[in-house]
Protein backbone atom coordinates (compact mmCIF):
# COMPACT_ATOMS: atom_id res chain seq x y z
CA UNK A 1 0.00 0.00 0.00
CA UNK A 2 1.57 3.50 -0.86
CA UNK A 3 2.25 5.73 1.99
CA UNK A 4 -0.04 8.77 2.74
CA UNK A 5 0.76 11.88 3.27
CA UNK A 6 0.59 12.96 6.71
CA UNK A 7 -1.23 16.47 6.98
CA UNK A 8 -1.91 18.86 9.48
CA UNK A 9 -4.02 22.17 9.57
CA UNK A 10 -3.25 25.82 11.73
CA UNK A 11 -5.89 27.71 12.11
CA UNK A 12 -9.18 26.28 11.44
CA UNK A 13 -11.05 29.63 10.86
CA UNK A 14 -13.30 28.88 7.88
CA UNK A 15 -10.90 28.72 5.24
CA UNK A 16 -8.83 26.27 6.99
CA UNK A 17 -11.72 23.58 8.06
CA UNK A 18 -12.09 23.95 3.99
CA UNK A 19 -9.54 23.27 3.19
CA UNK A 20 -9.06 20.68 5.85
CA UNK A 21 -11.86 18.65 4.40
CA UNK A 22 -11.62 18.92 1.03
CA UNK A 23 -7.67 17.93 2.11
CA UNK A 24 -9.30 14.82 3.64
CA UNK A 25 -11.01 13.65 0.07
CA UNK A 26 -7.55 13.18 -1.45
CA UNK A 27 -6.90 8.97 -1.63
CA UNK A 28 -3.31 10.11 -1.01
CA UNK A 29 -3.64 12.01 2.00
CA UNK A 30 -4.16 11.39 5.54
CA UNK A 31 -5.20 14.13 7.93
CA UNK A 32 -3.47 13.53 11.37
CA UNK A 33 -3.21 16.46 13.09
CA UNK A 34 -5.16 19.81 13.85
CA UNK A 35 -4.13 23.13 15.62
CA UNK A 36 -5.80 26.32 16.79
CA UNK A 37 -5.80 28.24 19.98
CA UNK A 38 -9.17 28.32 19.86
CA UNK A 39 -10.19 24.77 21.01
CA UNK A 40 -14.27 25.67 19.97
CA UNK A 41 -13.29 25.81 16.65
CA UNK A 42 -13.04 21.48 16.31
CA UNK A 43 -14.76 20.91 19.41
CA UNK A 44 -18.22 22.67 18.38
CA UNK A 45 -20.39 23.06 15.36
CA UNK A 46 -18.90 26.27 13.17
CA UNK A 47 -20.45 28.89 10.79
CA UNK A 48 -21.65 26.88 7.50
CA UNK A 49 -20.29 23.58 9.28
CA UNK A 50 -23.14 20.58 9.49
CA UNK A 51 -21.58 19.00 12.70
CA UNK A 52 -17.53 19.84 14.40
CA UNK A 53 -14.63 18.87 12.93
CA UNK A 54 -14.19 16.31 15.93
CA UNK A 55 -16.82 14.37 14.86
CA UNK A 56 -16.20 14.43 11.21
CA UNK A 57 -12.29 13.14 11.62
CA UNK A 58 -12.62 11.07 15.17
CA UNK A 59 -8.85 9.88 14.56
CA UNK A 60 -7.41 13.02 14.14
CA UNK A 61 -5.57 14.72 16.90
CA UNK A 62 -6.26 18.52 17.89
CA UNK A 63 -3.55 20.67 19.31
CA UNK A 64 -3.71 23.72 20.98
CA UNK A 65 0.34 24.20 20.95
CA UNK A 66 1.86 24.63 16.97
CA UNK A 67 5.17 23.63 18.52
CA UNK A 68 3.75 20.65 20.30
CA UNK A 69 1.69 19.18 16.67
CA UNK A 70 5.15 19.67 14.83
CA UNK A 71 7.21 17.99 17.57
CA UNK A 72 4.74 14.60 18.16
CA UNK A 73 2.43 14.43 14.58
CA UNK A 74 5.19 12.86 12.19
CA UNK A 75 3.68 15.48 9.93
CA UNK A 76 4.51 15.47 5.83
CA UNK A 77 2.98 18.46 5.09
CA UNK A 78 1.58 21.52 7.41
CA UNK A 79 -1.43 23.97 5.90
CA UNK A 80 -1.05 27.16 7.07
CA UNK A 81 -4.56 29.10 7.53
CA UNK A 82 -3.59 31.69 10.33
CA UNK A 83 -4.85 34.76 9.93
CA UNK A 84 -3.12 37.39 6.68
CA UNK A 85 -0.65 38.66 8.89
CA UNK A 86 0.78 36.09 10.69
CA UNK A 87 1.67 32.97 8.25
CA UNK A 88 5.68 33.41 8.03
CA UNK A 89 5.93 32.33 12.01
CA UNK A 90 4.94 29.22 11.14
CA UNK A 91 5.83 28.51 7.69
CA UNK A 92 9.19 29.76 9.46
CA UNK A 93 8.58 26.55 12.36
CA UNK A 94 7.83 23.81 9.95
CA UNK A 95 10.35 24.61 7.40
CA UNK A 96 13.12 24.37 10.21
CA UNK A 97 11.75 21.19 10.57
CA UNK A 98 11.75 20.12 7.54
CA UNK A 99 7.76 19.98 7.03
CA UNK A 100 6.66 20.57 3.48
CA UNK A 101 4.51 23.57 3.76
CA UNK A 102 1.30 24.89 1.62
CA UNK A 103 1.30 28.63 3.46
CA UNK A 104 -2.06 30.69 2.33
CA UNK A 105 -1.57 34.46 0.80
CA UNK A 106 0.23 36.87 1.22
CA UNK A 107 2.76 34.78 2.38
CA UNK A 108 4.43 37.73 4.69
CA UNK A 109 3.01 40.78 6.76
CA UNK A 110 6.59 42.63 6.57
CA UNK A 111 9.89 43.11 4.84
CA UNK A 112 11.89 41.77 8.01
CA UNK A 113 9.26 38.47 7.58
CA UNK A 114 10.41 37.91 4.10
CA UNK A 115 13.81 37.90 5.09
CA UNK A 116 13.67 35.55 7.38
CA UNK A 117 10.86 33.04 5.46
CA UNK A 118 13.40 33.28 2.91
CA UNK A 119 16.17 32.36 4.83
CA UNK A 120 14.83 29.42 6.31
CA UNK A 121 13.18 28.34 2.75
CA UNK A 122 16.91 28.10 1.39
CA UNK A 123 18.41 26.62 4.08
CA UNK A 124 15.40 23.74 4.56
CA UNK A 125 14.84 20.04 3.11
CA UNK A 126 11.31 20.43 2.88
CA UNK A 127 9.60 22.77 0.27
CA UNK A 128 6.87 25.34 0.80
CA UNK A 129 4.44 26.74 -1.96
CA UNK A 130 2.10 29.68 -1.88
CA UNK A 131 -1.58 28.77 -2.10
CA UNK A 132 -2.92 31.34 -4.71
CA UNK A 133 -5.72 29.85 -5.43
CA UNK A 134 -6.90 32.25 -8.10
CA UNK A 135 -3.98 31.24 -10.10
CA UNK A 136 -5.72 28.06 -10.94
CA UNK A 137 -9.07 29.72 -12.40
CA UNK A 138 -10.18 29.26 -15.67
CA UNK A 139 -9.06 32.76 -16.43
CA UNK A 140 -5.45 32.39 -15.70
CA UNK A 141 -5.00 28.96 -17.56
CA UNK A 142 -7.15 30.50 -20.90
CA UNK A 143 -4.48 33.68 -20.53
CA UNK A 144 -1.31 31.86 -20.40
CA UNK A 145 -2.73 29.44 -23.42
CA UNK A 146 -3.48 32.82 -25.34
CA UNK A 147 0.13 34.02 -23.99
CA UNK A 148 2.21 30.75 -25.20
CA UNK A 149 0.27 30.60 -28.68
CA UNK A 150 1.37 34.11 -29.35
CA UNK A 151 -2.07 35.62 -29.56
CA UNK A 152 -1.37 37.83 -27.28
CA UNK A 153 1.90 39.09 -27.72
CA UNK A 154 3.77 41.11 -25.31
CA UNK A 155 1.94 42.13 -22.40
CA UNK A 156 2.18 46.01 -21.92
CA UNK A 157 -0.93 47.09 -19.79
CA UNK A 158 -3.18 45.34 -17.32
CA UNK A 159 -5.79 46.14 -15.04
CA UNK A 160 -7.06 44.02 -11.94
CA UNK A 161 -9.85 44.72 -9.28
CA UNK A 162 -10.85 42.79 -6.13
CA UNK A 163 -13.90 44.35 -4.56
CA UNK A 164 -15.72 42.32 -2.05
CA UNK A 165 -18.97 43.02 -0.86
CA UNK A 166 -18.92 43.73 2.54
CA UNK A 167 -22.59 44.24 3.75
CA UNK A 168 -22.54 45.86 7.98
CA UNK A 169 -23.75 43.61 10.63
CA UNK A 170 -24.37 40.40 8.45
CA UNK A 171 -23.56 36.74 9.25
CA UNK A 172 -20.50 36.20 7.13
CA UNK A 173 -18.84 39.81 8.49
CA UNK A 174 -19.62 38.84 12.09
CA UNK A 175 -17.91 35.64 11.53
CA UNK A 176 -14.85 36.62 9.79
CA UNK A 177 -14.26 39.72 12.37
CA UNK A 178 -14.53 37.47 15.42
CA UNK A 179 -11.84 35.04 13.90
CA UNK A 180 -8.86 37.11 13.86
CA UNK A 181 -8.56 41.31 14.30
CA UNK A 182 -6.38 40.64 10.76
CA UNK A 183 -9.81 41.80 9.12
CA UNK A 184 -10.23 44.64 10.64
CA UNK A 185 -6.45 45.86 10.44
CA UNK A 186 -5.05 44.57 7.25
CA UNK A 187 -4.86 47.54 4.39
CA UNK A 188 -7.04 46.68 1.38
CA UNK A 189 -3.91 47.08 -0.86
CA UNK A 190 -1.92 44.72 1.12
CA UNK A 191 -4.46 41.84 -0.17
CA UNK A 192 -3.23 41.95 -3.47
CA UNK A 193 -1.87 38.55 -4.26
CA UNK A 194 -5.56 37.72 -5.57
CA UNK A 195 -5.38 40.39 -8.53
CA UNK A 196 -1.27 40.31 -8.84
CA UNK A 197 -1.31 36.32 -9.10
CA UNK A 198 -2.91 35.31 -12.41
CA UNK A 199 -1.16 38.53 -14.28
CA UNK A 200 1.96 37.77 -13.10
CA UNK A 201 1.94 34.30 -14.48
CA UNK A 202 2.75 35.93 -17.91
CA UNK A 203 4.90 38.70 -16.86
CA UNK A 204 8.23 37.00 -16.74
CA UNK A 205 10.15 39.77 -14.40
CA UNK A 206 9.70 41.44 -11.21
CA UNK A 207 7.05 44.71 -10.57
CA UNK A 208 10.12 47.40 -9.57
CA UNK A 209 8.20 50.97 -9.12
CA UNK A 210 4.95 51.50 -7.08
CA UNK A 211 2.40 54.40 -6.59
CA UNK A 212 -0.24 54.19 -4.73
CA UNK A 213 -3.81 56.66 -3.09
CA UNK A 214 -5.97 55.79 -0.76
CA UNK A 215 -9.89 57.62 -0.44
CA UNK A 216 -9.85 57.81 3.37
CA UNK A 217 -12.60 55.98 4.87
CA UNK A 218 -16.66 57.21 5.11
CA UNK A 219 -17.95 55.26 7.84
CA UNK A 220 -19.48 55.31 11.23
CA UNK A 221 -17.48 52.51 12.07
CA UNK A 222 -15.22 52.31 15.75
CA UNK A 223 -11.30 54.75 14.88
CA UNK A 224 -10.11 51.52 15.21
CA UNK A 225 -11.28 49.23 12.24
CA UNK A 226 -11.46 52.14 10.28
CA UNK A 227 -9.56 52.12 6.76
CA UNK A 228 -9.83 53.70 3.49
CA UNK A 229 -12.84 52.84 1.57
CA UNK A 230 -10.82 52.30 -1.65
CA UNK A 231 -7.21 51.93 -2.63
CA UNK A 232 -5.87 52.64 -6.06
CA UNK A 233 -2.25 51.79 -7.00
CA UNK A 234 -0.08 51.69 -9.86
CA UNK A 235 2.52 49.37 -10.61
CA UNK A 236 5.47 49.21 -13.33
CA UNK A 237 8.12 46.40 -14.35
CA UNK A 238 11.86 47.60 -15.75
CA UNK A 239 10.52 47.05 -19.20
CA UNK A 240 8.04 49.51 -18.45
CA UNK A 241 4.88 47.20 -18.47
CA UNK A 242 2.49 48.78 -16.38
CA UNK A 243 -0.38 46.94 -13.90
CA UNK A 244 -3.28 49.00 -12.26
CA UNK A 245 -5.24 47.39 -9.08
CA UNK A 246 -7.90 48.58 -7.58
CA UNK A 247 -8.64 46.97 -3.84
CA UNK A 248 -11.69 47.88 -1.37
CA UNK A 249 -12.04 48.05 2.27
CA UNK A 250 -15.79 48.97 2.50
CA UNK A 251 -18.15 48.81 -0.71
CA UNK A 252 -21.73 48.91 -1.04
CA UNK A 253 -22.15 47.51 -4.36
CA UNK A 254 -22.17 43.77 -5.02
CA UNK A 255 -20.55 44.00 -8.25
CA UNK A 256 -18.52 41.10 -8.32
CA UNK A 257 -15.61 40.24 -6.94
CA UNK A 258 -12.86 39.69 -9.67
CA UNK A 259 -12.07 41.35 -12.71
CA UNK A 260 -9.11 41.62 -15.28
CA UNK A 261 -7.99 43.20 -18.33
CA UNK A 262 -4.49 42.38 -20.21
CA UNK A 263 -3.59 44.58 -23.17
CA UNK A 264 -1.52 42.90 -25.38
CA UNK A 265 0.78 43.91 -28.85
CA UNK A 266 -0.93 41.79 -30.37
CA UNK A 267 -4.26 41.15 -28.72
CA UNK A 268 -6.60 41.59 -25.35
CA UNK A 269 -8.01 39.63 -23.21
CA UNK A 270 -10.37 40.06 -20.12
CA UNK A 271 -12.42 38.67 -17.37
CA UNK A 272 -15.63 40.98 -16.15
CA UNK A 273 -17.45 39.63 -13.26
CA UNK A 274 -21.01 41.46 -12.76
CA UNK A 275 -24.03 41.30 -11.11
CA UNK A 276 -23.56 37.44 -10.91
CA UNK A 277 -22.49 37.24 -14.92
CA UNK A 278 -19.07 36.12 -15.07
CA UNK A 279 -17.50 36.24 -18.74
CA UNK A 280 -13.70 35.79 -20.29
CA UNK A 281 -13.97 37.87 -23.27
CA UNK A 282 -10.54 38.03 -26.04
CA UNK A 283 -9.18 38.64 -29.54
CA UNK A 284 -6.31 38.98 -31.36
CA UNK A 285 -4.69 40.42 -34.81
CA UNK A 286 -2.76 37.05 -35.21
CA UNK A 287 -6.22 35.88 -36.31
CA UNK A 288 -7.04 39.01 -37.99
CA UNK A 289 -10.01 39.18 -35.93
CA UNK A 290 -11.25 42.00 -34.27
CA UNK A 291 -14.49 40.96 -33.02
CA UNK A 292 -13.72 39.93 -29.38
CA UNK A 293 -14.89 36.47 -28.51
CA UNK A 294 -16.71 35.29 -25.56
CA UNK A 295 -17.03 32.31 -22.89
CA UNK A 296 -17.94 31.59 -19.76
CA UNK A 297 -15.97 33.34 -16.79
CA UNK A 298 -16.81 30.72 -14.40
CA UNK A 299 -13.80 29.52 -11.71
CA UNK A 300 -13.49 26.28 -12.76
CA UNK A 301 -10.02 24.85 -14.35
CA UNK A 302 -10.90 23.51 -17.63
CA UNK A 303 -9.22 19.94 -16.95
CA UNK A 304 -11.43 19.77 -13.59
CA UNK A 305 -14.36 20.71 -15.39
CA UNK A 306 -15.90 17.06 -15.26
CA UNK A 307 -14.13 16.03 -11.40
CA UNK A 308 -17.46 15.87 -8.88
CA UNK A 309 -14.68 16.04 -6.24
CA UNK A 310 -13.35 19.90 -7.58
CA UNK A 311 -14.68 22.34 -5.10
CA UNK A 312 -13.53 25.25 -3.30
CA UNK A 313 -14.61 28.42 -5.02
CA UNK A 314 -15.48 27.40 -7.81
CA UNK A 315 -13.16 24.28 -8.56
CA UNK A 316 -9.77 26.62 -7.36
CA UNK A 317 -8.93 25.35 -3.85
CA UNK A 318 -8.88 21.16 -5.18
CA UNK A 319 -6.91 21.91 -8.52
CA UNK A 320 -5.01 24.09 -5.90
CA UNK A 321 -4.19 21.63 -3.18
CA UNK A 322 -4.13 18.52 -6.22
CA UNK A 323 -0.86 20.29 -7.67
CA UNK A 324 0.42 19.97 -4.60
CA UNK A 325 -0.42 16.92 -3.61
CA UNK A 326 1.29 15.74 -6.48
CA UNK A 327 4.55 17.77 -6.41
CA UNK A 328 5.09 16.43 -3.32
CA UNK A 329 4.30 12.40 -4.26
CA UNK A 330 6.84 13.38 -6.99
CA UNK A 331 8.87 14.95 -5.02
CA UNK A 332 8.86 17.58 -7.71
CA UNK A 333 9.19 21.79 -6.79
CA UNK A 334 6.44 23.41 -5.55
CA UNK A 335 3.64 24.23 -8.04
CA UNK A 336 3.58 27.99 -6.69
CA UNK A 337 7.18 29.27 -5.42
CA UNK A 338 7.54 30.96 -2.42
CA UNK A 339 9.77 33.65 -5.39
CA UNK A 340 6.69 33.75 -7.02
CA UNK A 341 4.76 34.15 -3.73
CA UNK A 342 6.70 37.38 -2.66
CA UNK A 343 6.37 38.51 -6.34
CA UNK A 344 2.63 38.83 -5.97
CA UNK A 345 2.64 39.96 -1.93
CA UNK A 346 5.57 42.46 -1.39
CA UNK A 347 4.03 45.26 -3.76
CA UNK A 348 1.38 45.13 -1.47
CA UNK A 349 3.39 46.26 1.55
CA UNK A 350 5.67 48.55 -0.61
CA UNK A 351 1.94 49.90 -1.92
CA UNK A 352 0.78 50.28 1.95
CA UNK A 353 4.28 52.62 2.23
CA UNK A 354 3.84 54.73 -0.39
CA UNK A 355 -0.18 54.93 0.11
CA UNK A 356 1.62 56.90 3.33
CA UNK A 357 3.72 58.83 1.79
CA UNK A 358 0.71 60.78 -0.76
CA UNK A 359 1.61 58.29 -3.72
CA UNK A 360 5.35 58.89 -3.58
CA UNK A 361 6.79 56.66 -6.14
CA UNK A 362 8.89 53.73 -4.71
CA UNK A 363 11.27 51.05 -6.13
CA UNK A 364 10.65 47.43 -4.69
CA UNK A 365 13.31 45.31 -3.75
CA UNK A 366 12.95 41.47 -3.18
CA UNK A 367 14.97 38.80 -1.07
CA UNK A 368 16.78 37.93 -4.13
CA UNK A 369 18.31 41.29 -5.20
CA UNK A 370 21.86 42.32 -4.54
CA UNK A 371 20.50 45.32 -2.85
CA UNK A 372 17.53 43.80 -0.92
CA UNK A 373 17.13 45.97 2.24
CA UNK A 374 14.31 45.63 5.37
CA UNK A 375 13.88 49.23 4.71
CA UNK A 376 11.98 51.28 2.27
CA UNK A 377 14.03 54.38 0.87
Amino acid sequence: MEKKIRVGVVGLGHRGRELLKLSATFDCVEIVAACDIRPVNWYEQQWLSTSPLSDMFPETTFYESYDKMLNEAGLDVVIVETGADIHAEFCIKALEKDINVLSDIPNVASLKEAELLWNAAQKSEAIISTGANPNYQKFTFLLNEFYDKGLLGKPYCMEAEYIHWSLAGSAERKHLNENGDWRKLLIPIRYCTHSLGPLLTIVHEELRYVSCFGTGYHSDEPDSIRKDDMMCAQFRTESGVVVRLMRNGRCRAKIGHHNYRVFGTEGYMERVERMDKMVIRYNSMKELDTDLKETGGEYMPPAYADNEKAVGHGGMDYAMLDYFYKAIAAGDAPPISLKQGFEMTLPGIYAEESAKRNGQVLRMKYPWDEDWSTEIE
